[in-house]
């Protein structure tokens, strides 16, 4: 099919319904740590401005956390059909990190997400927020299994080999604990709360661009601004020892997200553009500066280098895609920086609610985040290839035995049924953001608020003759 092979269009289809997917996972970690937070700051102040925010981003949320199970569920039916062997040969460490991820996370996330949704004035509010904070937790915890199974397949530890060809644990702390987890766990977390804060920003600016004085969106665009420029600089620093350790244990990715073909013995440079020729093995048209990419990488300006020339050619990752969606990861962190700064700016001018500059620019960077999460799985899982396990594992020695027609043919459904689907619910997502937060609004449920009995509502928290 369009003469690719069963492989190819295997991993074609796990990377389109990956990338629909971790969107979501990205929106709702940061969503519902700033869902938490607001529900503090209104237990805290009594400010009607926090629960109306809340109950606004509640729905928002509740959408974008159905739409990233739906789709997270899609993907892991593909380590049966298109992956078995994969599935065969790792599920003894990887399916009991999976496992743990339903049990503890999963179980935690949907035992309270429905007091959190409809409870408030069922529960009252202060066990409320912890329904809140627990669902928070959930998706951190969500995050952290996830990422360590992941992990392990780029830095694999603590596992042997049985009789029958299959890694096993032999230290599951190792297996949990590998040596890129810590770093990948601070980068994909930082990633969601970025992402969260350009989203809520975007929002904030989009209706301060047209009302300056609406009260919601002065306070969510303030503390969307706070989150970017705290967390910008932070992240930067994360993804610098994020590639540090990526350098010591996975150096031909290293090579072909610098597009370091060639060696240097006497320092590196930092290609910042070039055309990279996988037949030729060189980049083309190379835009560098002298050195600085052992400066970065080695801390020392003449540290020589490797580059994919020491590496077989069978071995190469697919160096374009790396090189580029590392590119896009890193322009998109910088543009984030400069944001964050630049609000700081227009902060302490006093002009942080007036600045159609600023608030222009906060509604272009929205969808930054989901971009810059999105190249940075791309520049992470193609630098892996041409492995699943890295450096044990083949992705050709990984597929089940289906013919190019069968895995096309599900392909081709799954991005007619993707389309369809999950463009009607990021519609209804903008719709949501389209309309401002309103003085009273309302969360999820709709039914009246009554007093339960020995719960005293907490300031500023609706009465049932205000109710009524």
């Amino acid at each position: 099919m369009f003469g690719l092979d069963a492989v190819d269009l295997a991993r074609a289809q796990f990377a389109f319904t990956m990338t629909f997917h971790i969107v979501f996972p990205a929106l709702s970690i940061g969503l519902a740590s700033y869902l938490a937070v607001l529900e503090a700051l209104w237990l805290w102040s009594g400010r009607d401005v926090f629960i109306n925010l809340f109950n606004y981003w509640l729905k928002i949320f509740a959408i974008a956390f159905g739409m990233g199970v739906v789709s997270g569920i899609v993907m892991s039916y593909q380590f049966g059909t298109n992956w078995s062997v994969f599935s065969d040969r790792v599920g003894p460490v990887i399916g009991p990190l999976m496992a743990y991820e339903v049990l503890t996370a999963f179980f935690l996330e949907s035992g309270f997400l429905g007091v959190m949704l409809f409870g408030l004035e069922r529960v009252g509010p202060r066990l409320h927020f912890l329904a809140t904070l627990m669902v928070a937790i959930g998706t951190l915890i969500s995050a952290f299994w996830i990422l360590s199974a992941n992990s392990w397949m780029q830095t694999p530890a603590g596992y042997a080999v049985n009789a029958d060809g299959q890694f096993v644990s032999a230290d599951w702390l190792q297996v949990i604990f590998n040596p890129s987890f810590p770093y990948r766990l601070v980068h994909m977390v930082l990633a969601a709360y970025l992402t969260t804060s350009l989203v809520v920003g975007a929002v904030g600016a989009y209706h301060l661009l047209r009302d300056q004085h609406l009260a919601g969106p002065r306070v969510m665009f303030s503390m969307a601004m706070w989150m970017a420029t705290l967390v910008a600089p932070l992240q930067i620093l994360a993804g610098d020892q994020h590639g540090l350790n990526t350098l010591a244990h996975q150096p031909v990715k290293i090579m072909a997200m610098e597009g370091h073909f060639e060696s240097h013995q006497d320092g590196a440079p930092l290609y910042l553009f070039g055309l990279p020729d996988m037949a030729a093995g060189r980049l083309r048209y190379a835009v560098g500066i002298p050195k600085l990419g052992s400066l970065i990488l080695k801390h020392a300006p003449d540290a020589p280098m490797a580059g994919l020339d020491t590496v077989p050619r069978q071995d190469w990752p697919p160096v374009p895609i790396t090189f580029w969606a590392f590119r896009i990861m890193v322009g998109l962190g910088f543009l984030m920086l400069g944001l964050g700064l630049f609000s700081l700016w227009e902060r302490w001018r006093g002009r942080l609610h007036q600045s159609r500059l600023l608030h222009r620019l906060a509604l272009l960077m929205g969808p930054a985040g989901f971009i810059a999460v999105i190249a940075g799985w791309i520049t992470t899982e193609t630098g892996r290839q041409p492995f699943t396990v890295y450096g044990l594992l083949h992705t050709t020695d990984s597929a089940s035995p289906l013919a190019a027609p069968a895995v096309g043919s599900s392909l081709l459904s799954f991005v007619i049924v993707y389309f369809i689907v999950y463009a009607a619910g990021i519609l209804y997502l903008l719709r949501l953001m389209a309309a401002p937060p309103h003085p009273g609004e309302e969360g999820p449920s709709s039914e009246p608020p009554t007093r339960t009995a020995g719960i005293t509502p907490a300031p500023g928290m609706p009465s049932e003759a205000a109710a009524s």
